[in-house]
Parts: C-alpha cells; sequence; structure tokens
C-alpha cells in the first residue's frame, strides 16, 4: 500500500494535489475522490470503479489519505475532499499509542478555539472517561497538553491545519469512530489459529522436510553399485549356492535350514560387511538381541523408520526407557556420546540417538563374534 501512496504523491504523474481556495480562507494540499478514483481506474491493475472504490477504502481505513472534514475514513467518487497523510504516521512504524498520549491529543484540542477542533460526541465521552482513569497525574496531563497548544500556536496557519488534520487522522485510525473497524487490533481468532501448537508444529515439519537433502541419482547408483559388488556371490538367482535355490530347484533344503535359527557359511561371511547383514541372519539377530538384553538398538531403527510427526515423541521415549537418570534399561555408553546425545535431545530427529548405538559397550565385539563363531554341522 505504501509503494502505491508514494506513486500517488509523485509531483508528476500522481494524483493532482492543489490548494483550493473558498470563502475567506484557503484548503491546503488537497485532492478530491473523484481524482483518487480516476487515478486508481488509470495506473492499477483494477476492472472497474466499484474495484478502485474498495481499494481505496482499504487504503484509507488505515490512513494513508483521509477526509478533511470527517472521523469516518472512507472514500467517495465525488468532490469531496482528501489529504494525504504524512509518513511519519504510516502504520509501518508500529505505532502503539498509549492511553496518555490520547488524553494529552484531546486535551489539547479543548484548548484551541476552533469550530475545526471542537470535539466530536464520542471523543468527549473518551476525554471524561480518561479524566477519570488518569486523575490522579491529570495535572501532568494537562502540562503536556498546553506545552504542545503552545508550540501549534507558532506555526503557520495553513501548515497548522494540515499538521493538525494529520494528528486527528492518526487517532481516528487508532481510536476509531464508534461502529468502525479498528485496523490496529489483532483479530482474535486469527491471533489464536496462528498460535494453535499443532499448527505450529506442522509448520515446524514442513520446514524439517524442505530442509532435507536430496540424493542425487548418480550417487545412489553407485551406492547399489557396491551393494550388488558384495552380495553378488551370495545371491541366489546370480550364483549358485549350497543349498540349492528352492524357487529355480525342487529342493526344500534352504526352507528348512531357515526355519532353524543357525549359523550358515553366508551369514558368517555377509555379517562383517555390515551391521544390517548381520541383524538381516535369524541366528546373527538372536546373538545380537541377546547380547543387548534390552532392545535400545531395535528401538533406534525403529525410530529411523515412523512417520516424522512422531519422531519427537519416539526420542523422548527412548530417553526415558534407556537414557534418562531413572531409566527402566539403562544401556552402557561412554560419557561422551552421552552428552552428545544430550545436546541431540534439544532438537529430536531420527539419528538423535545414533552417537548412542554405535557406542553401545561390547557392540563390534559382538559382531566380531558372530562373523567368527563356529559354523558347526551346518557349514559342512
Amino acid at each position: 500500500m505504501e509503494q502505491i501512496v508514494e506513486r500517488m504523491q509523485n509531483e508528476q504523474t500522481g494524483v493532482p494535489v492543489r490548494t483550493v481556495k473558498s470563502f475567506m480562507s484557503k484548503i491546503p494540499s488537497v485532492f478530491t475522490g473523484a481524482d483518487l478514483i480516476a487515478w486508481m481506474m488509470k495506473n492499477l491493475d483494477v476492472d472497474d470503479q466499484t474495484e478502485a472504490l474498495h481499494l481505496a477504502h482499504l487504503m484509507a481505513s488505515h490512513g494513508y489519505f483521509f477526509p478533511i472534514d470527517d472521523h469516518v475514513l472512507t472514500v467517495k467518487a465525488d468532490g469531496t475532499f482528501y489529504r494525504f497523510q504524512t509518513p511519519y504516521f504510516w502504520p509501518s512504524n508500529c505505532w502503539e499509542p498509549e492511553n496518555t498520549d490520547y488524553a494529552v491529543y484531546l486535551c489539547k484540542r479543548t484548548m484551541q478555539n476552533k469550530a475545526r477542533l471542537e470535539l466530536a460526541d464520542y471523543e468527549a465521552e473518551n476525554l471524561a472517561r480518561l479524566q477519570k482513569m488518569f486523575s490522579r497525574k491529570w495535572e501532568f496531563i494537562f502540562m503536556q497538553a498546553e506545552a504542545q497548544a503552545k508550540v501549534d500556536k507558532k506555526r503557520d496557519k495553513l501548515e497548522r491545519k494540515v499538521l493538525d488534520s494529520q494528528e486527528r487522522a492518526f487517532w481516528d485510525v487508532h481510536r476509531p469512530v464508534p461502529g468502525c473497524v479498528n485496523t490496529t487490533e489483532i483479530d482474535i481468532k486469527k491471533a489464536c489459529r496462528m498460535n494453535k501448537p499443532i499448527k505450529s508444529a506442522k509448520v515446524e515439519t514442513l520446514k524439517a522436510r524442505l530442509d532435507g537433502g536430496n540424493v542425487k541419482i548418480t550417487a545412489a547408483l553407485e551406492t547399489y553399485k557396491s551393494y550388488y559388488e558384495k552380495h553378488a556371490e551370495y545371491d541366489g538367482f546370480c550364483m549358485p549356492l549350497e543349498p540349492s535355490n528352492p524357487w529355480i530347484s525342487d529342493s526344500t533344503e534352504f526352507w528348512e535350514m531357515e526355519k532353524q535359527t543357525t549359523t550358515t557359511s553366508s551369514s558368517l561371511n555377509t555379517s562383517p560387511m555390515m551391521l544390517s547383514d548381520l541383524l538381516r541372519d535369524p541366528a546373527g539377530r538372536e546373538h545380537f538381541i541377546q547380547f543387548l538384553e534390552k532392545e535400545f538398538w531395535e528401538a533406534v531403527q525403529e525410530l529411523k523408520q515412523i512417520h516424522l510427526k512422531d519422531v519427537p515423541v519416539k526420542v523422548q521415549e527412548i530417553w526415558n526407557e534407556y537414557l534418562a537418570p531413572d531409566a527402566n534399561c539403562p544401556i552402557n555408553i561412554d560419557s561422551r556420546s552421552y552428552e552428545i546425545t544430550k545436546v541431540n535431545m534439544q532438537n529430536p530427529d531420527r539419528w538423535t540417538f545414533d552417537e548412542a548405538a554405535t557406542s553401545v559397550k561390547g557392540l563390534r565385539s559382538v559382531i566380531s563374534f558372530t562373523a567368527k563363531k563356529d559354523p558347526g554341522p551346518s557349514s559342512s
């Protein structure tokens, strides 16, 4: 809106502002509503006069221009005179005037014997109410008003007219006529919607998704290629295995072995490659769970698979269960990993407990133990 107002005030291409002579007086720096609407239809992207009037009314209700003889901030497409507000009083300056400021302004108006400065009925009521409210310091308010009135009297007559009308328009915005919309108030419904914790949490979740890095296709292909090269010799579709693959032969010996949680030669060879291979193998998984005794590692892996909105709750549950001072099933990790995890708790995500998971005492020895364990009869 302020950019539009600045265009309107351009001396060459803006709304024509002039000083109008009336009987025994002059009206400085005014323009008509008809000129304003004509300028908006010519220079702005508006379809018709109704839309231009609506836009002009919105701008007037925020105090960017105002009628010189009316407290109601609206615009009519006729010969009514309007005046631009000084940028000092624009809403962008974040004005939040106090009731004491309003009391000083109204009190000053009563000291100036001008017909145009007489208080309206609602202003007189506001002054009486404020006088009761600030009865103890009314003398101080009166002195301030008196000092401001003396300063105003020293100004040029036309300048004083303009400044008085701009100050009045400022208070018409912040203390509007009863029944008019107060554009400076925060809509309580909108404020409640903005502060709803569910909405705020959803916004934070969406921001976290935007911040997440995307894996390039070339990097993903390299990962798949590396994985294939490591596991090709254990893939029953690519290489002949013992026992034979039941999907391409009539033998079901492989399935029978899978039902038993025994360590096979293939599991021995693949388990040193990565922990996921160890956990994929039934025998390796059984040994691993027996060692941990508590399902901390499984909880950490589950955390990486749940929905993003459930992550903070799951993180707190894992902390309370395994790492809190009064945890039900405390795990044994070094102090450095504990401190890192504690810091990670301030911004919980899927990887909050990665440091603690890799620090679980004896983790590497378990993997080594599973890989080197005597295979027994099944390896023959």
